[in-house]
């Protein structure tokens, strides 16, 4: 008679692979990455905060590195007064807010011909407006500046006359250096947008325009929005044009309102801080109100197509 042998129990296995306890090597790296390249963002923001809240006269017998006795507003009071803010932030509304509607109006026309309709020189078209933005803007300095003093315009848009120092000059140079980029972007997002949208609406009957217009163009608002913070904070913070095409200094816009806070022989550089966090006001507004529509429209690009 033969009897059955129990069965063997077996322990449990303590085996764990160590993709279980262990951060993949990359994923650390990405992490330590990204906090050194946020405190080398951060910092020097805070350095100008913290040095435009100290009187000068603290820092020059402390130094910039010695801890606080005093803190005050006093720095954006006068830097608001003394370089007449007010005046050059309209000079540059005047400068950057048509520049981005020109901008992107055009921009969006080229790209929907370039992406949703189908002729011979698309791809030339969409290369020649690309290449525009590897030229260096010091360049063309000198023939542009001839040439902006030959061009005549009416005078209800230059005082003078001319393109050169006046307001209009500076939005054409700024909207033709910034509608490459812009048909680029929207060229792209606009090739994934769904082809049988438009042939639907064509067999409808739709006119190019209507297609365009009311079809196209409202999908791709994500994409303009963002594209619409970017313009505003390059073409509001641009300084080479404003001094290259402006000779009137009150014409000029609020980046060159910081030297007014300059002297010949001293620089308050507490009071420079101040000027220049009051300069930075008005593009961070931009960002906040557009910030949906902007992390929006990056976030839909990088996933279509």
């Amino acid at each position: 008679m033969t009897t059955a042998a129990p069965p063997i129990e077996r322990a449990p296995s303590r085996v764990v692979t160590a993709r279980h306890h262990k951060t993949p090597a990359g994923r650390v790296g990405a992490q330590v990455f990204l906090i050194v390249a946020t405190l080398l963002w951060i910092t020097p923001i805070v350095w100008a905060v913290y040095t435009s809240l100290r009187p000068y006269h603290e820092t020059a017998k402390y130094g910039y590195l010695s801890w606080p006795r005093h803190l005050t507003f006093d720095n954006f009071t006068t830097a608001w007064k003394q370089a007449d803010m007010v005046h050059y932030f309209w000079n540059s509304a005047m400068i950057t807010v048509p520049a981005v509607i020109l901008a992107l109006g055009f921009a969006s026309c080229v790209a929907f011909v370039v992406s949703r309709l189908n002729f011979w020189f698309n791809i030339p078209l969409l290369i020649i407006f690309t290449a525009g933005n590897l030229l260096p803007q010091q360049v063309i300095i000198t023939p542009l500046y001839r040439i902006y003093l030959d061009i005549h315009v009416p005078h209800f848009v230059s005082s003078n006359g001319l393109l050169y120092d006046s307001y209009a000059g500076l939005v054409v140079i700024n909207t033709a250096f910034q509608v490459g980029f812009c048909v680029f972007v929207l060229s792209n997002y606009m090739k994934s947008i769904p082809h049988e949208i438009s042939e639907a609406a064509l067999i409808d009957g739709a006119p190019v325009w209507t297609r365009f217009w009311k079809l196209t163009l409202p999908l791709c608002r994500p994409a303009l929005a963002a594209l619409a913070t970017l313009l505003t904070t390059w073409i509001y913070n641009d300084f080479f044009w404003a001094i290259a095409l402006i000779s009137t200094g009150n014409k000029r816009p609020i980046t060159s309102a910081l030297a007014n806070l300059q002297g010949q022989f001293f620089v308050n550089q507490n009071l420079l801080a101040a000027g220049a966090l009051i300069t930075a006001i008005p593009t961070l507004l931009v960002y906040v109100i557009l910030q949906r529509q902007f992390i929006a429209g990056l976030s839909l690009g990088s996933s279509k197509g």
